[in-house]
């Protein structure tokens, strides 16, 4: 039998890159990172404003963020663009196909992104196999329905304010789990995408962006934020918690 893996061995391996989601557990055997790594196709790179799949699209991979940054948008009935998300590197993009065999939604660059691609069906042979990547791929399924009821709680109850808020500390949370400042970043979406995304208007963002900035919430220098005041942010939400 193999002997199981360090997790410093790991960390130099491609399963522990932007797979990690998947693939992290500790104790998998030299067997399993390797037929890990040979479960990611190919690396693609897309270029700002490219889309990596569109919907209608036939499903067949899901996609792990390597580098950059992603919005996934849907047509509404009137035939606007609503944005449906940000997905930024060490994430998924693609589970939004895996019950319909088609995807539901484009999925666009926002700056210049590489991705490694999973075929689906390769995944599923290698989780029956591999109980912990099973589990592992479970908690992702299960991370995405928790972010979607959050974004629907955004929507459904809170004020512009709450909305704006919670967004920015849900975005410092994601980067503090990468090891990069919970409290300094750069937004790779506009305005407007982020109104998309709240359901606010374009007017009502900046007004709230200005307003956080007066109260000394934040720091905005175009597209760079810098949080000053987290539990100020958190008390905007009426929480002293972590947001959703």
């Amino acid at each position: 039998m193999n002997a199981p893996l360090s997790l410093s061995h790991l960390k130099t391996a491609c399963s522990n890159c932007n797979l990690r989601e998947l693939c992290l557990p500790v104790g998998l055997t030299h067997e399993e990172v390797e037929s890990l790594d040979e479960l990611v196709y190919t690396r693609k790179r897309i270029k700002r404003g490219e889309s990596l799949f569109r919907a209608g699209d036939a499903f067949q991979s899901l996609y792990a963020i390597r580098s950059g940054f992603f919005k996934t948008r849907v047509a509404t009935d009137d035939g606007r663009d609503q944005v449906s998300g940000f997905q930024m590197a060490g994430e998924l993009l693609g589970i939004d196909g895996i019950g319909t065999d088609a995807h539901n939604c484009d999925a666009v660059a926002l700056e210049d992104s590489e991705v490694c691609i999973i075929p689906y069906g390769k995944l599923e042979e290698l989780a029956r196999r591999f109980t912990p990547l099973q589990h592992h791929f479970h908690k992702v399924m299960s991370r995405e329905i928790v972010r979607d009821h959050g974004v629907m709680l955004l929507l459904g109850s809170m004020r512009a304010e709450e909305r704006l808020a919670a967004f920015l500390l849900n975005l410092s949370q994601r980067f503090t789990a990468r090891g990069y400042s919970a409290s300094e970043f750069i937004l790779r979406m506009t305005r407007e995408e982020i109104g998309s995304y709240l359901g606010l208007k374009l007017e009502t963002v900046s007004r709230t962006f200005s307003k956080f900035q007066d109260e000394g919430l934040i720091s905005v220098q175009q597209k760079h934020i810098r949080i000053t005041d987290i539990p100020g942010l958190k008390r905007v939400m009426g929480q002293s918690g972590a947001s959703c």
